[in-house]
């Protein structure tokens, strides 16, 4: 299971409390990253993130089983939309960049309704929590151009 960095954050300089969305979003990286080392099913990820997860019930429960459920499903196609984009095969990411690439890449495709800077911005954040050092800086990068290719009308647009 993934762990979280900075988890004594707050105050002045910290963040702020999270809401039930990001939680959904934090379930769905840890389910994904379980599935890419295990290759276990949706169904055992789901449960088990459901029972192992402290505050589950504060998360927008529905957003995470979409989340995680519509990622699994398209995970072929999500991963073939940002593999232009990475220096690197896929399977050679780490895999809480890969589940967070993913993830995103799911919301960017699917989830027309979040904007694509609020994609953008909550993978950056789920990637300090749960990734290593620079590894958001990177995310950030193969995003953004994901989001001209999936969403060129909103994202191309940008100054």
């Amino acid at each position: 299971m993934v762990t979280r960095r900075g988890e004594a954050r707050g105050g002045a300089g910290g963040t702020a409390p999270k809401n039930a969305r990001r939680r959904a979003r934090e379930m769905a990286v840890q389910g994904l990253y379980q599935w890419l080392l295990a290759g276990e099913d949706a169904g055992v990820i789901e449960a088990h993130v459901a029972e192992s997860t402290p505050g589950f019930a504060k998360a927008d429960v529905d957003y995470f089983k979409a989340l995680l459920h519509g990622t699994l499903e398209s995970a072929v196609e999500l991963d073939e939309a940002i593999v232009p984009y990475l220096d690197r095969k896929s399977t050679q990411l780490s895999p809480v960049e890969h589940a967070v690439l993913l993830v995103s890449a799911f919301e960017l495709l699917r989830m027309p309704e979040v904007p694509y800077r609020v994609v953008i911005n909550e993978a950056v954040e789920l990637t300090k929590t749960f990734g290593g050092t620079d590894g958001y800086k990177y995310v950030n990068g193969v995003l953004d151009r994901v989001a001209l290719q999936l969403r060129p009308h909103e994202a191309g647009g940008r100054a």
